[in-house]
This record gives structure tokens, sequence and C-alpha cells, in this order.
């Protein structure tokens, strides 16, 4: 199973839906933040892949639901320049524990159409991640995107199909 995971409001919920059916996502879209769980079936190509949604407010539980994790989704949105050191925290309590220690994480850098390229910069170096992923055991894959624009989400798609 794949989990998604990310503070409240970093775009997990767009993200999913985006995956489901782009057409669902335009510059009209809201979203309500995720209290609790939801599982999404994604079909790309002949391949149907499950997703689970773990709400950001449910951050002190997520480690229930870490068995049997093969893949990770991990959202930072990278316009909220006060949110990403809380996003950071979060992302290293879940590089340590001990039932993800080999599970590659895609580190996804969400709300792109709304920030502006530096920011991109900022938000990496506020996560440390130079020294995240020479420390990390897990193969951590970094890219941006936005549900508006649909960029970054063929990145996603094949991050998604890669065997591990």
């Amino acid at each position: 199973m794949i989990i998604c995971l990310g503070p409240v409001g970093s775009g997990k919920t767009l993200l999913l839906k985006s995956l489901k059916n782009s057409s669902n996502v335009d510059s009209t879209t809201t979203a309500v933040p995720t209290n609790g769980t939801d599982i999404i079936n994604i079909k790309i190509e002949d391949t149907s892949y499950q997703i689970r949604e773990l709400g950001g407010s449910m951050a002190p539980i997520w480690p229930k639901y870490f068995t049997n994790v093969n893949k990770i989704i991990y959202l930072v949105d990278a316009s909220n320049l006060c949110q990403i050191s809380a996003a950071g925290v979060l992302l290293y309590t879940v590089l340590v524990h001990p039932l993800l220690k080999n599970t590659p994480i895609l580190l996804v850098l969400s709300k792109m159409d709304a920030s502006y390229r530096q920011m991109r910069n900022e938000a990496l170096l506020m996560l440390q991640m130079r020294r995240l992923q020479k420390e990390a055991t897990q193969k951590i894959t970094i890219t941006e995107y936005s549900a508006i624009t649909g960029e970054g989400k063929k990145d996603i798609i094949n991050w998604i199909t890669q065997k591990i």
C-alpha cells in the first residue's frame, strides 16, 4: 500500500483527486481537510494502485497505519513558509519509524502555482534536505506539484508506477 501524508492543508486531497481524474480539479476546486483516513484507488494504464490518505490532524496516530506500507507520498505546502518547519518535524518522525526504514519516499512540494520559484529553495533549506538525504535510510525523491496547473503530475505517476 502507498500512504499519503503531510500536515493539514498541504494538498493531499487535491493531489489524489487530480491523480484519480484530472478533470475533477481546476482553479475553482476546493477540498475539505480529511479528518481521519480515506482510501483512493487510482488506475494507471492497466494497473490499480491503492493509496491511503491520512489526515494531517491524525499525525499523532499515523504510526498505527505504517504496517505493510510500500511507498510514502509526503506533501509540503511550498507556498506556506510558516508551515514548513512543522512539516519537517512530522517528516522526521516518519523517517525514523522502524517499520519505514527502507520505504521509498516521494517528497512533494505542493501548491507551486501559489508560490514563487525561490520558495522551493527556501523550503528545501528549511527541511534540511541535503543533510536529510545523507542521513536517512530511505530513498527520498523530490518533486514539485500544482493541482491547478498539473505541473509535476507526470513525475508523481512515474514514481508511483516504479517497481521497488
